[in-house]
C-alpha cells in the first residue's frame, strides 16, 4: 500500500459559506491564531509576516473552492505524488526519472524525488508547451483545426512524425 505525502485539503460548500474571508493584509498588520483546546484553555500564536501571508493565500484558495496542499521545498515525494502534481501518469514520471529529467533517489526499493525538482520539471514542461503552441510550423486551417507543416519533431526521447 502506498503512503501519500501529498494531502490536499478542501472545504465543503457549507464550510465555505460559513467562513468569513480574510481582508487583504496590509503592511504592519499582525496575525494571531487563537486555538481553543478541548479542555477549554485558549492558546494564542502570533504569526510572523511570511506565515501570515501564506495563511492568507491558502485561505483565499480554499474559499474559492480549490484544493490546497502545503509542502516543504525539500519534501520527498513518491512517483504517485509527483504524477498528481505534474498531471501525468506514474509510469511517465518513472520514465522521466530514468531519462534523467527528474532527479531521484532510492529509499530501499522505492523512488523518491524532491518537490523542488518536480516543480522545476513542471515549469519546463509548461514552458515547452507554450513554445510548442506558438511554433511557426503550426497554423490554423479555415475550419479552425490545426495543420502541421511536414517536419519531424523530437520531444524527449520520442520522435513524432506529423
Amino acid at each position: 500500500m502506498t503512503t501519500h505525502v501529498l494531502q490536499f485539503v478542501e472545504l465543503s460548500d457549507q464550510e465555505r459559506k460559513a467562513a468569513k474571508p480574510l481582508d487583504k493584509l496590509g503592511k504592519g498588520d499582525h496575525v494571531e491564531v487563537k486555538v481553543r483546546r478541548k479542555s477549554g484553555q485558549d492558546q494564542v500564536v502570533r504569526l510572523p509576516p511570511a506565515a501570515a501571508t501564506l495563511l492568507e493565500t491558502a485561505l483565499g484558495h480554499l474559499l474559492q473552492g480549490e484544493r490546497v496542499a502545503i509542502l516543504a521545498e525539500d519534501q520527498e515525494l513518491s512517483p504517485n505524488d509527483a504524477a498528481d502534481i505534474l498531471g501525468i501518469s506514474r509510469p511517465l514520471v518513472v520514465h522521466r526519472m530514468d531519462g534523467g529529467d527528474l532527479p531521484f533517489r532510492y529509499v530501499g526499493k522505492h523512488r523518491r524525488t524532491k518537490l523542488k525538482d518536480v516543480l522545476a520539471l513542471k515549469a519546463r514542461l509548461t514552458r515547452n508547451d507554450r513554445q510548442w503552441n506558438r511554433s511557426p510550423t503550426t497554423q490554423r486551417t479555415s475550419g479552425g483545426a490545426m495543420a502541421f507543416e511536414p517536419s519531424i519533431a523530437v520531444l524527449d526521447s520520442c520522435i513524432l512524425y506529423p
